[in-house]
């Protein structure tokens, strides 16, 4: 695939990312047309989950429906990413997280890392978390703690149980190993963005109010990351987004529909991350 550097973001917002450990991007990431014809692609697929399932829970729609790459291959996001992992870029996963109003469950403090350990090495992801609706914090926007990519932890902290009623994840960092006083809010309109490391902190509180609140998380990592397929990947796929291959990773087609992982991790349990 080819490789086109046409960097998005200023040498001041990647040092900021990198130090920080999060980014916010103000700038519309997709076109007007692209972005409506993704909100209006979600809005189809959250029309069909049946009556049961949780909208928060809609995990790696792109296994099932390809479609989806119209947008996670888009060079507008790419080359959103590409300061900050270089040119060669694979598709690690991607997930629909939408609170309904009123209902919409808390986030638990986490970090993605603590869900992917051996999956992937070394733990370099860059998560494009776009607002699909306004995300505030009446609604429950992300929040972060800055810096928490960097400590000792590594993005590897200790868990504690929570209620699976009230949040998305049944675990929690636990409270000695999280400072939420250092807590930012992320608000975003529709079309913006925030990227974060896969190690950061971070979470949300629950969505009581009369505004849903959805965004899609695409999360790239470079093609010099490992993904472990031979424990993984029978439940999980990776693609090259852009570029060449630095690891030896075994990479799933894009125009393949891969319904039976999605069958297969709800089987064992795996909605989320």
């Amino acid at each position: 695939m080819p490789t086109t550097l046409q960097p998005r973001l200023t040498n001041e917002q990647t040092q900021t990312y990198q130090r920080e450990g999060y980014l916010v991007y103000r700038d519309q990431v997709f076109s007007q047309d692209q972005f409506t014809g993704l909100k209006s692609y979600f809005e189809t697929l959250l029309d069909a989950l049946p009556a049961e399932f949780r909208p928060e829970a809609m995990d790696v729609p792109h296994f099932a429906h390809p479609e989806l790459f119209r947008w996670l291959f888009d060079d507008q996001v790419l080359d959103l990413v590409e300061p900050i992992l270089g040119p060669d870029i694979a598709l690690f996963s991607s997930h629909f997280i939408c609170k309904p109003k009123g209902n919409g469950k808390r986030v638990p403090w986490h970090e993605d890392s603590a869900y992917w350990r051996d999956m992937i090495n070394p733990m370099e992801v860059c998560t494009v978390w776009l607002a699909i609706d306004p995300s505030r914090r009446e609604n429950g926007c992300m929040q972060v703690i800055p810096r928490t990519h960097n400590t000792g932890n590594l993005g590897f902290s200790d868990y504690a149980p929570v209620d699976t009623a009230r949040n998305v994840f049944p675990t929690e960092i636990t409270r000695i190993q999280r400072d939420e006083s250092k807590a930012e809010a992320i608000e975003l309109e529709p079309g913006q963005a925030s990227l974060h490391d896969g190690r950061i902190m971070h979470g949300s509180e629950p969505n009581v109010s009369n505004l849903r609140r959805c965004g899609y998380t695409m999360r790239y990592m470079s093609t010099r990351t490992r993904f472990n397929d031979a424990k993984y990947g029978q439940f999980h796929q990776v693609y090259l987004a852009r570029g060449k291959d630095h690891a030896g990773n075994k990479y799933a087609e894009p125009t393949c529909d891969y319904s039976s992982i999605v069958e297969l991790r709800a089987l064992r349990g795996k909605t989320g991350h």
